[in-house]
């Protein structure tokens, strides 16, 4: 009975001597992390004093008190730094959210204060403030983080650690645009990181981006992170099944057509088409062959054109479906524009996509007169009559031709203009000189 009682008495005791072991210990952190720098600072601040108070000895002159007495400038750094980071750890929501401020601003300012401020377990402080339903109080804590994050892997590695991918917002809409930004831009410096170390299938990483790209309210910059932080994440293969899982590839199609975005877009759509699940979940929009058809008509995007003509050629092989579709899609006119004013790359692609078909028609095409002595196997890779070759090489012919006289038609047309605009420029400088050279 007497020793449940003393251990009822010494509990609170020790907690409290546990909290004071825990100050202590962290106030002697802050103190010899600083002894160093501070001590050097002072031995040069001395050895510069010594020689002033020498030549002003030799030139028989006093030094003023206050030069002699004035404290190094890197004394207020020390002080700011130790006092925020105790407000941090120790102070009210208030002080925590203007030490955050601080903090961001030390970083920005330094580089060395990152690395330091892991070891005073700032990390820590600020991803929990992550999850706090005040604005402010939000918005700081992810500018902190995003300063830290900058240019050391280690801190990334850290927050992650911490919890940062279960603490995002699973409503975006009651985020405003400058928190929102914030968290995107975290996500993309946190993206860099492995598939060990970053939990995307089992965090809130892909919930809060794909909720992101896709409301109306999101700004065209923070859409435009958001599509770097998956680009950056679909070059790891495991998590193809994650992002198709979350709808990415719907996203993706949806953006494909705003050119400010569409070469992100169609860069992570190239990364997951060639994964199973992936390229099923294209296959099944119906609007696939159409969008992407209309982008390789776009010949101030030669970018957009090499990743889409990749995609097409993924979806297109091995696949006569999907290559029924892109025919009565009207995709082989195209192709035959790209091939002639495209990017040598997408030329390459075009001319493959030709290629295959040109070999599926003559695949399907039988003889169409004179005697028939037997059918024409229509599976792939069977013997087709020199005739029918004949035939598909004469339609390639003429759409090649056509393809040429609509361009020549073109460079005539714009060339005409040109020329009407030069002889208007001619004859109203003929008519201006000459009104000029009248004496009367």
């Amino acid at each position: 009975m007497s020793s449940s009682r003393t251990q009822s008495s010494s509990s609170p005791s020790s907690s409290v001597w546990q909290h004071q072991y825990m100050k202590l210990h962290f106030f002697s952190r802050i103190r010899s992390l600083f002894k160093s720098k501070a001590s050097s600072r002072k031995r040069d601040l001395q050895s510069s004093t010594q020689i002033s108070r020498t030549q002003q000895y030799s030139e028989k002159v006093v030094a003023p008190p206050e030069i002699l007495s004035k404290p190094p400038e890197d004394e207020n750094e020390e002080v700011v730094l130790q006092r925020t980071v105790k407000k941090l750890h120790f102070g009210t929501f208030e002080e925590k959210e203007k030490a955050a401020i601080e903090i961001e601003k030390l970083s920005r300012e330094d580089k060395n204060i990152r690395k330091l401020m892991a070891e005073l377990g700032v990390l820590q402080v600020l991803v929990s403030m992550v999850a706090s339903d005040i604005s402010g109080h939000q918005r700081s804590a992810v500018m902190a983080l995003i300063q830290l994050s900058h240019g050391t892997y280690t801190n990334k590695a850290l927050m992650v650690n911490a919890g940062i991918c279960s603490k995002l917002p699973t409503n975006v809409e009651v985020l405003d645009q400058s928190t929102r930004y914030g968290f995107a831009e975290l996500l993309l410096s946190l993206s860099s990181l492995t598939s060990l170390q970053l939990p995307v299938a089992s965090s809130q990483i892909l919930p809060f981006l794909m909720e992101t790209m896709n409301s109306d309210t999101t700004e065209m910059k923070c859409k435009e992170i958001c599509l770097a932080t998956i680009n950056n994440l679909s070059l790891v293969l495991e998590n193809a099944g994650p992002l198709v899982t979350n709808g990415a590839v719907k996203i993706l199609l949806s953006l494909i057509l705003v050119k400010d975005l569409s070469e992100k877009a169609l860069a992570s759509l190239g990364q997951l088409v060639v994964t199973q699940m992936g390229k099923k979940a294209m296959e099944k929009c119906s609007a696939v062959p159409k969008s992407l058809i209309e982008i390789l008509t776009w010949e101030d995007k030669p970018k957009c054109q090499e990743y889409t003509a990749y995609i097409l050629m993924v979806l297109a092989h091995q696949s006569w479906s999907q290559r029924e579709k892109m025919a009565k899609a009207g995709i082989v006119p195209v192709l035959l524009e790209v091939t002639l004013l495209g990017s040598p790359l997408v030329q390459k692609r075009a001319v493959k996509l030709l290629q295959w078909f040109k070999d599926e028609r003559n695949v399907r095409m039988g003889p169409h007169s004179g005697p028939q002595t037997s059918r024409v196997s229509t599976g792939i890779g069977s013997p087709m009559s020199p005739r029918s070759g004949e035939e598909g090489k004469n339609v390639m012919k003429n759409l090649v031709k056509q393809s040429l006289y609509k361009n020549m038609e073109m460079i005539t047309r714009r060339g005409n203009v040109d020329l009407e605009r030069e002889a208007c420029r001619l004859k109203s400088l003929i008519i201006s000189t000459s009104s000029k050279s009248l004496t009367y």
